[in-house]
This record gives C-alpha cells, structure tokens and sequence, in this order.
C-alpha cells in the first residue's frame, strides 16, 4: 500500500468521526430541544458519515488484500468501485434534494430562519474542516479519496448557499430565494457526481488500458 492511500486512510478516519460526532450532537440537540430542523439534518450527516465511511473501510481493505499473496487483483479498482458507489450516493443524494427544492415552488414551507441559518453554519464549518483534511493533489488521486472529498465540498457548498439563500429570504421575506439558491447547487453537485462516475467507470471497464493498447499498435 503506498504512502499516499496510507495519509488517505487516516484523512478519511478523522473526517468519519467528524461527521459522525456533528450527527450525534445534532441528533442529541434536536431531541432535547424538539427540534425538527436539528433533528432532520443530524440524519442527513449521517447518510455522509456512512458514505465518508465506506470510503474508510475501503482503504483498510485495500491495505489488506495488498499484504495477502492469494490476492491477485488489482488493488485499484477497488478504491475506483467505492468512488463509483460513492458517485452514485451523492448523485440520488442531490436528486432528492432537487425534488425537495422544486415540491417547495408550488407547496412553500414556514421557516425558522434563525434556526435554519445557525444549522447551515454549522454544518459549513463541519464540511470545511473536512474539506481541509481531505484537500489532496487531483492528478495524484485515488477515485476512492476523490469520492469523499466532492462528498464534503458538495456538502459545504449546499450549506453555504443555503446561508446565503436563507439570509437574504429573511432580509427580503421571499421564501423562493432559498429554493432557487437550493436549485442551483443541485446542478454543481450533479456534474461533479457524473465526472467522477464517467471516471472511476472508465477504471473499471479497463477503457484507459484499452485505449493504450489501441494507441500502441497504430
């Protein structure tokens, strides 16, 4: 296993207790204070602490079938199979997120601005100190340690825009805005999930070794 999937185990290990402690203490908070909005987004860490997770478990994996001389595969494709699930959970992740945020045009919510405001800080300042120990060099990178970071950058961005978006509703007590603001960082998120599935894929279909071959005997 080499140096840098060593860094990437420990980067992702720290980042999934991260976010597992923000969803305990959301989840804590939300039930003392009957809370729905803490409640609902300390579930919604959840669903990234077991993404960020897999992708943990996946580099103790690899360290290990590398040590073990009856494994004769190719270590790789399994960080580029749990970066293509990883691809896949973000992408129905932001596609339910884009429903939510459309259902909301025809059927407005009250908000509790305050409320939801300090929760999107919070989250924010969870998903930019992961940002921070998951940053790497994209060319040296694994698809697996890729996975997680758009998994926190995607996070980061949906908290931000929903600070900003939540904000400016209360300012000007126009609902819409958080709704559009939700809206368009669907679509960020949406590419980001489809370069790395076209990616990671490629990986795994042997397509760049293919191409290689072809480019080879010309």
């Amino acid at each position: 296993m080499s140096e840098n999937k060593h860094r990437h185990e420990h980067k992702t290990m720290w980042v999934a207790f991260l976010t597992a402690l923000t969803m305990a203490v959301e989840i804590a908070f939300g039930l003392m204070t009957k809370s729905m909005a803490l409640l609902a987004d300390g579930i919604h860490m959840g669903s990234h602490a077991l993404v960020i997770g897999l992708s943990w478990i996946t580099y103790i994996i690899v360290r290990r079938v590398s040590t073990n001389n009856k494994f004769k595969g190719n270590s790789a494709k399994i960080l580029s199979l749990s970066g293509f699930s990883s691809g896949l959970m973000l992408l129905v992740f932001v596609i339910v997120v884009l429903l939510e945020a459309i259902k909301r045009f025809f059927k407005p919510v009250v908000i509790n601005y305050n409320e939801a405001i300090l929760i999107a800080i919070i989250c924010l300042i969870v998903n930019v100190a992961s940002a921070f120990l998951l940053y790497h060099e994209h060319e040296k990178s694994d698809h697996n340690i890729r996975a997680a970071y758009l998994h926190v950058i995607a996070d980061a961005f949906t908290s931000l825009s929903a600070v900003l978006g939540l904000t400016a509703a209360m300012i000007w007590d126009v609902t819409y805005i958080d709704t559009i603001a939700a809206i368009l960082s669907s679509f960020l998120i949406v590419k980001w999930s489809v370069g790395l599935l076209k990616d990671s894929g490629k990986v795994l279909l042997d397509i760049q070794s293919l191409n290689n071959k072809r480019g080879g005997g010309l």
